[in-house]
């Protein structure tokens, strides 16, 4: 793939066949997708084709292959202008992201005596994996209908929280024009279940320090300190969100035809905004999130019993992101707004200071970001900037260079585990194949990774975090 490096961190990719727009990169050399190994760098000249797409066909210095669109991919297509909405440029985990808890007056050394108590708690409290059950039994499909409408709104009404941590979510814990009708039966069964559970792969809750602090009036804002223990939890919307992707794009593939859709890969199947449906996506993906947002809810109070009970101390909520969604923002294109359909696909939002959309008490600072590394390396709370070049989008954590295939086959879980603790890090994992495939090894260097985003305007640096004990799925 022909790349013309525009700076030390980003590349272009020019205009070519069918592409509407350029593709662009933000990395640097060492961050690139392997020739021969990560095609993902045609996807994105893929996404370059899809009606209605402007800007250009954006992908973060965490990119690798996914489905149809890469993941770390941006893509913002003019809704007024016969642009498009694709699942694929979603994920089958819609609205899946991050949740940070910091610790009201623990510190890693006041913590470490009880890491071991601690871990083990959580190890019991927190549901995970496959047919595991969750933190809450729904008492039917009507109860299943509030959490698709309310997401983490409903979550705190029903006692899983306090109304200040709706002040720091993502559209206040709850997507608006979440209709329960465009999500199908079997989407439903599987999140009868499921709502208060981790999930797999490489969904986690990790226990961290505050290892370094890069802007301080920033991050006393964020409620973030030196030392400090924080909780990240990252999961998504599980069975139901996968089961709602997996019926709109099929039902879309069908579609394409009827609006003179052609694309180059069918897993980028999608039909106008504003088609019938189109709407009915947009409203099936949005009960997803908010199933997504209560489930991050419901396992963030789990994890505050835990704490509370035994180290007798309080969390607050920093923030919580999504970084699977398509979203209807109001951007500037060629110098005048426009209203725009912005895919994040393994990206995350990222607000400057000043914008209407951010809670009075972050508005002068901007936007909470939530970077998660790999298992045993740091991660990141960063901030948005003005002028971001990707309709205020970032990276969301490190990126695999590894499939799982290729990670479970370099280590043992077992082995990794005692790597681990080694460092000091306790893990409690779900499975010793769940754990390897999860190896630091698989993933790119998320500090990398980070310098890059920065360094290409799409965020900035507030705090390093780092890992004091992991519970997997």
């Amino acid at each position: 793939m022909p790349l013309v490096r525009e700076s030390p961190y980003r590349f272009r990719i020019e205009r070519h066949g069918k592409m509407r727009v350029p593709g662009v990169v933000f990395a640097t050399e060492a961050l690139l997708p392997r020739a021969g190994e990560d095609r993902s760098l045609e996807q994105v000249v893929n996404v370059a084709t899809l009606p209605g797409i402007v800007g250009a066909s954006y992908a973060m210095p965490d990119v690798h292959w996914g489905y149809g669109f890469p993941i770390g991919g941006v893509a913002a297509t003019d809704v007024d202008a016969g642009g498009v909405v694709s699942p694929g440029g979603v994920g089958f985990d819609i609205s899946c992201g991050v949740r940070l808890l910091a610790a009201d007056g623990l510190d890693v050394a006041r913590l470490r005596d009880k890491l071991s108590a601690l871990m083990d708690r959580l190890d019991l409290a927190i549901p995970r994996g496959m047919g595991q059950g969750a933190v809450w039994r729904l008492s039917g499909p009507s109860e299943l209908d509030e959490v698709l409408a309310g997401g983490a709104r409903y979550a705190v009404e029903q006692g899983h929280g306090v109304p200040a941590d709706l002040r720091r979510c993502e559209d206040g814990g709850v997507l608006a024009g979440a209709d329960r009708g465009q999500v199908g039966r079997r989407a439903v069964q599987r999140g009868l279940t499921q709502v208060g559970s981790l999930g797999s792969g490489n969904h986690f809750l990790e226990v961290q320090a505050v290892d370094r602090i890069y802007d301080s009036v920033v991050a006393d804002a964020f409620g973030l300190s030196p030392g400090q223990i924080c909780v990240m939890i990252h999961c998504g919307s599980r069975g139901l969100g996968h089961q709602i992707c997996t019926d709109h794009v099929r039902a879309m593939d069908k579609s394409m035809m009827r609006y003179r859709i052609e694309l180059p890969d069918r897993q980028l199947a999608c039909v106008p905004v504003e088609s019938d449906q189109g709407h009915a996506y947009m409203a099936a993906m949005a009960a997803a999130a908010n199933y997504a947002r209560a489930n991050r809810q419901l396992l963030a109070e789990a994890t505050r019993r835990v704490f509370a009970d035994v180290l007798g101390v309080q969390m607050h909520l920093v923030y919580d992101i999504s970084h699977n969604m398509a979203k209807l923002e109001t951007h500037e294109v060629d110098g005048s707004p426009r209203r725009l359909c912005v895919h994040r696909k393994g990206a995350t939002r990222a607000l400057p200071p000043g914008h209407a959309d951010l809670p009075d008490d972050l508005r002068a600072v901007g936007q909470p970001v939530l970077i998660p590394g790999s298992m045993g390396t740091a991660s990141y709370v960063l901030t948005g900037v003005p002028a971001n070049p990707a309709f205020d989008s970032t990276c969301h954590g490190a990126g695999r260079v590894q499939s799982r295939h290729q990670a479970a086959k370099s280590v043992h879980g077992k082995e990794l585990q005692h790597q681990l603790e080694a460092e000091g890090i306790a893990v409690r994992g779900g499975s010793w194949r769940g754990l390897a495939e999860e190896t630091p090894q698989a993933y790119k260097d998320v500090d990398a990774v980070v310098a890059a985003a920065e360094g290409g305007g799409l965020c900035r640096r507030v705090a390093r975090l780092v890992p004091v004990g992991v519970v997997k799925g």
